[in-house]
């Protein structure tokens, strides 16, 4: 709930702490004192347009802050704020400052944090709720009739949209399986082709890295076939260089024994032919590796090119054309398969949407049953508040099927009549706004409602009526705030009379400085206020003695 509101510099304002406490508190004052004033300025809290117009004259800005206490945070508060990154410890106030220059522009703060003014905007439903002579918001406007009346009738809400969103995702699946047979049939002839082609083809992986080796191998040895032949006189025959080398090591074997050089020559030649042998290995195991064969090498460049132009053509690598041939495989396998998919797809969205239906037609049934109290209760307040010849309707209609959302399948209307025989027509085509915000003080007693803002403010609810009429006003505002916080602007003293706490706002002048002040009223100062209001300018015994009836009445 507000706690409190701290004015600087806004219009007749120069500077004003309030303090704010459950229950109903009244402000009262003369016309034109400024009550208007605190509303516009409590309006920059809530993310209402900066006009430069509401900074007071010679002064360069102003500001206004409120604080707002919370048992627990309103949920819509905690989203929002989280969404922007605003950081509240838990139990910690909500502070909310705004502030604003007279050339121009304005800058709001959440706790000091710098913040857009659409986050104020965002969560201003949920701290305050205002009912004012020309209200287009709140239990007016028809987009919130659907939710306040679920709150009424406790309906589940949250299982038909959980049942909703079922629906919805199964549907998507079914719609996303039916396309992709659809894409694949079109192309399923295309499709065969390039599986008989890569069939036929049949790439392997790594197949095109071995036979780009092969190729270069042999390239290689084409080069190198001369210089291979030359070298194989040095070890092939018996007239080679590595056969003598084996007979010198064969006679100096028979000889090593006569003296020690003989046997350190016959190890090193030793040596050397081992060398020598090894050197012929690997001479034989390269060309055999080179070897040249034109018929070869012209299958291992034909099927690269084979390989290299399927890959171009199914853009991808040579190396993925096994998977893209797996692709191909399954694709068409998803075709024949399809049909069988898509009926258990069917039965599953068709499963889905029962259950979605058999929840939203119970919501429906609840939400008949209870616009109908919600009807014989808002009747039973109209004619306490002198709205006798009105009638109220809950209008319950059904959407059509591709209205249907996560709230059900219903459009909901609050709707009234003034007059006899007058058709029923929607809250705000009402033409009087005194009707308008008694009506409202009786919708919101008969939906004692759950879940609404923290604060609700009336703005001269009692407008041109007075007597029983203002008394009965006053009973249903000190009702709604037995448990909450209302704020009502009232020039009733039977609604002033009320009150838990007392605010008289006053203007006052000193030369040419115009000021605007707010006192909270001792209960001496109540008396003398209520007396004012029932006798005029001149207070008389017989008004404080009215005043002091009406106290002790309530």
């Amino acid at each position: 709930m507000l706690t409190s509101l701290a004015i600087r510099n806004i219009v007749l304002i120069d500077a004003l702490d309030l303090s704010f406490a459950q229950g109903l508190g009244v402000l009262t004052g003369e016309t034109g004192a400024g009550k208007s004033i605190l509303l516009d300025a409590l309006g920059l809290v809530l993310g209402n347009r900066a006009e430069t117009a509401l900074v007071r004259a010679g002064e360069d800005k102003a500001s206004v802050t409120g604080t707002f206490e919370f048992g627990r945070l309103p949920p819509a508060v905690a989203e929002a704020l989280d969404e922007a990154e605003v950081e509240l410890e838990k139990g910690e106030p909500l502070i909310i400052r705004r502030t604003l220059k007279a050339d121009g522009g304005s800058k709001a703060f959440v706790n000091d944090q710098p913040v857009g003014v659409a986050l104020l905007r965002s969560i201003a439903p949920a701290l305050v709720e205002l009912h004012g002579q020309h209200d287009d918001r709140g239990l007016v406007n028809p987009r919130g009739h659907r939710a306040l009346l679920d709150r009424y009738a406790d309906g589940d809400v949250a299982g038909v949209a959980a049942a909703h969103a079922k629906w919805q995702e199964a549907d998507a699946r079914l719609a996303a399986a039916r396309d992709a047979i659809a894409r694949a049939k079109a192309d399923q002839d295309l499709m065969l082709a390039h599986l008989a082609e890569l069939t036929n083809i049949a790439p392997e992986e790594g197949e095109e890295q071995q036979l780009a080796l092969a190729r270069a191998d042999m390239q290689k040895g084409e080069k190198l076939s001369g210089d291979l032949e030359e070298l194989r006189a040095f070890w092939d025959g018996s007239d080679s260089a590595l056969a003598q080398m084996r007979s010198a090591a064969r006679r100096l074997d028979r000889i090593a024994e006569q003296h020690p050089l003989l046997t350190e020559a016959l190890a090193a030649l030793d040596r050397a032919v081992i060398e020598a042998g090894e050197a012929e290995e690997k001479l034989i195991a390269a060309a055999e590796a080179m070897q040249f064969d034109p018929l070869e090498l012209d299958r291992i460049e034909t099927r690269l090119f084979e390989l290299r132009a399927l890959a171009r053509k199914h853009d991808c690598s040579v190396d993925d054309l096994p998977a893209t041939m797996r692709h191909l495989r399954e694709q068409l396998d998803a075709i024949e398969h399809g049909e069988a998919d898509i009926a258990a797809l069917e039965k599953e969205a068709g499963a889905a949407r029962q259950a979605y239906v058999a929840l939203a037609e119970a919501l429906h049934a609840m939400r008949v049953s209870a616009g109908m109290a919600l009807d014989e209760a808002v009747a039973a307040e109209l004619a306490p508040l002198k709205l006798d010849a009105a009638r109220f309707r809950t209008s319950v209609t059904r959407l059509e099927e591709d209205k249907w959302n996560a709230s059900g399948m219903d459009a909901v209307e609050f709707l009234i009549a003034t007059n006899p025989g007058a058709d029923f027509a929607p809250l705000a085509k009402i033409a009087s706004g005194g009707e308008l915000s008694r009506f409202i003080l009786a919708l919101k007693v008969a939906l004692a409602e759950k879940g609404g803002a923290a604060t609700v403010i009336f703005d001269e609810i009692d407008r041109g009526v007075g007597g029983a009429v203002a008394s009965a006003i006053g009973e249903r505002l000190a009702r709604l705030a037995s448990d909450g916080q209302l704020l009502a602007v009232t020039h009733s003293p039977q609604v002033a009379a009320r009150g838990n706490r007392h605010y008289m706002i006053a203007k006052s002048s000193e030369g040419t400085v115009t000021r605007t002040s707010v006192a909270l009223l001792d209960e001496a100062g109540r008396q003398e206020e209520i007396a004012r209001m029932l006798s005029g300018a001149e207070i008389t015994a017989e008004a404080r003695a009215q005043a002091d009836r009406l106290l002790e009445g309530v």
